[in-house]
């Protein structure tokens, strides 16, 4: 019986598994999980369940009935593979082979050479990274956050809500300046420092300062702030050692066609954060793109190439073309997105004030790319304005 293999247990993991059953796909379907759990809901890890609304059980995906075949080997990740022999190694010793291949493995956090000690440095990435935050966050508890994107705000904000000092250190001369720009990101600067955070912005962490665990952490220009742990957001690495030996280009991700195959490998396919693709609605350059979303809707087109290259569906394929969006819940600061906002090359807000709820539109070249909404109000009429970023787009990229 022929057999597809999903490498990864996150929502692209569950997604491609679902669809390849919606498909027609009636045969075996095992999916490989480094993590001890069956796939969940990671949004939330950074806000709701770390002020206890949101629980371990209520993170979990459903796996529907019609789903139930799947043979789930959690706890256990491929470490090295053979795409012309079609064989993986797991690190339990256990080798698969398969028919077709699903690569969705996600990222895992960067992590920074910084001299000290290492007991009290944490990261958050998983469910079991959220727990061990989620022990450490107590009224009067002293939190340092290196980095300053859009996980590290999150937990701020949530770190503030149940009553840490909160310190934020990162390189950068704002918050999330990649893709905000600077003038977004110094007023969501200025918001979050009305809530207490600080900000030590054009610095980062030369030294991490105690004995046997973090006690403190001493900056570039000398500064030393006290500190009980410290969160490091700084970025992510796409999960690729596995597929290294099988002339793939894994520079930032696995470089796929416009099919999501990998490389010139039929039959084998990537979704989710590990794959870098052209998106030719917004950008020619392939691009590793780290929304929600498109954890999603990656795996409609990917599972359609797949079913095509085993021959089982007389369905073409279509190229990959979607409509980016993510949205952001730090503290009173709500934000949705639409589009590529880090490609731009400029913004300006086209509703509202800057300094209240208002919309950015991010253009490149005069031409919009994006659109941001701060606020709770402005975010319902988001389908407005997702259309209309739409409709730009689809005109420019038919020029």
């Amino acid at each position: 019986m022929m057999r597809i293999v999903i490498v990864g247990g996150g929502l692209s993991a569950l997604r491609s598994a679902e669809n390849l059953r919606k498909r027609g796909y009636e045969g075996e379907l095992t999916v490989v999980a480094d993590e001890p759990h069956l796939p969940y809901n990671r949004p939330p890890l950074s806000k709701e369940f770390l002020w206890g609304e949101a629980t371990e059980d209520e993170l979990a995906f459903g796996v529907p009935a019609e789903e139930a075949d799947i043979e789930w080997k959690v706890g256990h990740s491929v470490v090295a593979s053979n795409l012309d022999e079609k064989t993986l190694a797991l690190s339990n010793g256990e080798t698969l082979t398969y028919d077709g291949l699903v690569a969705a493995t996600g990222v895992s956090s960067r992590r920074l050479p910084i001299p000290g000690p290492q007991e009290g440095r944490i990261v958050l990435r998983s469910l079991d990274d959220a727990i061990s935050l989620k022990e450490r966050l107590k009224p009067g508890a002293r939190l340092v956050c290196l980095g300053a994107g859009f996980i590290g705000c999150e937990v701020a904000r949530t770190a503030r809500k149940v009553g840490c000092e909160v310190d934020i250190v990162a390189i950068d001369p704002v918050p999330m300046v990649v893709p905000l720009g600077k003038e977004v990101g110094a007023e969501v600067q200025r918001r979050h420092e009305h809530a207490g955070v600080r900000f030590h912005m054009g610095q980062s962490i030369a030294e991490m300062l105690g004995e046997n665990r973090v006690e403190g952490v001493r900056l570039d220009d000398g500064t030393e702030l006290p500190a009980d742990f410290v969160l490091e957001t700084v970025g992510s690495v796409p999960n690729t050692d596995w597929l290294s030996g099988n002339d793939l280009d894994l520079r930032n991700g696995v470089l796929t066609d416009a099919y999501l195959r990998c490389g010139a490998k039929p039959g084998v396919v990537a979704v989710g954060d590990v794959a870098r693709f052209a998106n030719p609605l917004f950008a020619a350059d392939p691009l590793r793109i780290e929304h929600w979303q498109t954890a999603i809707d990656t795996t409609v087109f990917a599972t359609a190439t797949l079913m095509a290259d085993l021959g089982l569906t007389h369905e073409r394929p279509k190229p990959v073309s979607i409509m980016p969006w993510f949205w952001s819940d730090q503290g009173t600061v709500r934000m949705t997105s639409y589009g590529m906002l880090g490609i731009a090359d400029s913004a300006e807000v086209v509703e509202g004030e800057l300094n209240g709820e208002c919309a950015v539109s991010y253009l490149r070249d005069g031409q919009p790319v994006g659109i941001l909404l701060i606020g709770t109000e402005i975010k319902q009429r988001g389908a407005r304005f997702k259309r209309q970023l739409a409709k730009a787009r689809k005109e420019a990229s038919a020029v």
